[in-house]
């Protein structure tokens, strides 16, 4: 992935997605050549020259102050996640791009005893954990039940992006998939932020770009977001439509990991279906468990 790049996107893409009244300033009309505000007003709002904001737009981010990142970050109304990723990418370019850092690959990541046990204990709530790339590095036996369809693919680990994307199951899995593939896209954008010399990650990122033209659009737009709290709205195969809220942990011991747990409101029809599921799967465990132990007094 290309910092200078991204950075010169990122702030053309904030900045075409406003007006000049939007920022406090008056709008004596005249065509514009693109779309949202000229660089010279952001640059007027954000206390700088236009020099200045021009140089940083092409991506030269060398020396920048946190002063100037955010009157930026003001002028430009951005929200939590943006500003972050702002800092990210300027703090990317600054580090240079020495050839061990380049394409570095990911350290195979492995969940903590403690971490696992702690999923193992939530029988009732589905549950697992994911790292920036999406990928699901463990997951508890009814966080596996609730998102069975991305275990039908035999790759692992199982990843959220290219089970939206390249998985035909996700389109039906989803209630909502067009939101559900945007925040996918602002997910792992965020990521590529925060570890742009990941090559997993941008292994991944040009897969999905290659084979999904969905993906690729919403890539250029460089939406970001945080992924914390929300809604998730899916379709089961055995018990139908489920409404789970989720919230998201990140584990303090491992940057970039992240513990998901969903539940549902008492009382409501998404949580008895999600107790049906789980007596299900506690029920199918059963059986299987049984096979195993007589598979294996068959063979003594």
């Amino acid at each position: 992935m290309d910092t200078r790049n991204d950075i010169r996107e990122f702030l053309t893409t904030r900045r075409a997605r406003l007006t000049p009244e939007q920022i406090g300033l008056p709008d004596f009309g005249g065509r514009r050549r693109v779309p949202g505000l000229r660089r010279e007003e952001v640059a007027l709002v954000a206390g700088m020259s236009v020099e200045y904001y021009v140089r940083l737009e092409r991506g030269n981010a060398t020396g920048v102050s946190e002063a100037v990142l955010e009157g930026i970050s003001r002028a430009l109304r951005l929200d939590d996640a943006e500003r972050s990723h702002l800092y990210d990418l300027v703090r990317a370019a600054n580090e240079g791009t020495r050839p061990q850092q380049r394409r570095a690959r990911s350290r195979a990541q492995r969940v903590r005893p403690g971490v696992r046990q702690l999923l193992d204990a939530m029988d009732n709530v589905p549950a697992f954990v994911q790292n920036g790339r999406l990928d699901i590095v463990a997951v508890n036996r009814l966080g596996q039940a609730v998102f069975s369809e991305m275990y039908v693919q035999p790759q692992r680990p199982a990843n959220f992006g290219r089970f939206v994307f390249l998985d035909p199951r996700a389109q039906g899995f989803y209630r909502d998939w067009d939101n559900a593939a945007h925040q996918t896209v602002a997910i792992l954008r965020t990521e590529a932020g925060r570890a742009p010399h990941d090559r997993d990650l941008s292994d991944l990122v040009g897969e999905l770009s290659t084979r999904s033209d969905s993906f690729r659009t919403l890539w250029a737009s460089h939406d970001v977001r945080e992924h914390r709290t929300g809604v998730k709205a899916i379709t089961h195969p055995v018990v139908g439509d489920l409404d789970l809220d989720f919230e998201v942990m990140d584990l303090s011991s491992d940057r970039g990991i992240q513990l998901i747990a969903y539940s549902a409101a008492p009382g409501s029809a998404s949580h008895d279906a999600l107790r049906l599921l789980s007596s299900w799967t506690a029920t199918t465990s059963s059986v299987d468990e049984h096979r195993a132990d007589q598979d294996t007094v068959g063979h003594g």
